[in-house]
């Protein structure tokens, strides 16, 4: 028997150092990109050529400034968070609300419109593209506002199904004992319910956030070289960073796409423990 022990102590020891290996090879695999992004951001042209790898040799802050002017970073930086703040309080209203709602009615109906927003997870973007734009154009809404709309009915579907699956554990009962103090069907919502649909809102803040603030095709068809009007990427773009006639030096372009993801690589790392809360409680209870 305590042979037998010692053996299975010496597998389960080993599957552990196989699986520390394969988990750091995985994120070393990962973090490359971003390590290649890093250290080049610090370098000028001549050296990044010469030793793209390496750590500069003077990390060199001129060239992350030289980079915000060129893509009017402060501007664009500021349109990006009105676009996407907009989009994200729409999704995470509109989806809270729906999610309690078809949870709360029990019927056929519910049902089947939970059906059609779970599908619509289903749909590519392209084959919608163009009639949803010419639709769009028709309105008058081929600019900032219809942006936001756009942006706000394609998180629907996920966000949908990412709260009707956590509210499904909410007790009824504190709800029920709501209404008999007195309050209204809002309040309910808004002050019993949806402050226990924290984690789940993060996680739909960032699955949501990530896309739109780094969503460059959308904001081109709608918003396009409009003056003054432009997104990160689309500073990016217009500002020939990425398709100059010539190209750009690395020198710029290294710089100019970390200034341009790192407010959102800081958000996601701060509420990362959230994230994965919010992910496993809305996807497992559905």
């Amino acid at each position: 028997m305590e042979q037998k022990a010692q053996a299975t102590t010496r597998r389960f020891h080993g599957s552990k150092v196989v699986l520390y290996i394969v988990l750091t090879l995985l994120a070393a695999y990962t973090l490359a990109p971003l390590y290649f992004l890093l250290v080049n951001s610090f370098k000028s042209q001549s050296e990044i050529v010469r030793n793209p790898l390496s750590l500069p040799s003077l990390w060199d802050f001129s060239y992350l400034s030289n980079a915000a002017e060129k893509i009017n970073f402060f501007r664009s930086l500021g349109i990006t968070f009105l676009i996407t703040l907009a989009s994200l309080i729409l999704i995470v209203v509109v989806s809270s609300l729906a999610a309690w709602i078809m949870v709360r009615n029990k019927t056929k109906t519910s049902g089947v419109i939970f059906l059609f927003f779970v599908s619509a997870m289903l749909i590519p973007f392209q084959s919608i593209m163009y009639p949803l734009l010419n639709f769009m154009d028709m309105l008058g809404l081929k600019n900032m506002g219809g942006l936001v709309i756009m942006y706000g009915g394609f998180g629907l579907s996920m966000s949908v199904f990412l709260y009707h699956g956590f509210i499904k554990s909410v007790p009824q009962g504190i709800e029920e004992a709501a209404v008999i103090d007195g309050a209204n069907i809002l309040q309910v919502f808004f002050r019993i319910v949806f402050p226990l649909l924290r984690s789940t809102t993060v996680t739909v803040i960032i699955l949501n956030g990530m896309w739109i603030w780094n969503d460059y095709l959308l904001p081109f068809l709608v918003i396009g070289n409009s003056s003054g009007v432009k997104t990160l990427t689309l500073e990016l773009y217009f500002a020939k960073i990425l398709s100059g006639q010539y190209g750009s030096p690395w020198e710029l372009i290294f710089p100019a796409v970390l200034i341009s993801i790192l407010p959102i690589v800081v958000v996601f790392l701060s509420l990362q423990k959230y994230f994965i809360k919010g992910i496993s409680e809305g996807a497992v209870k559905t």
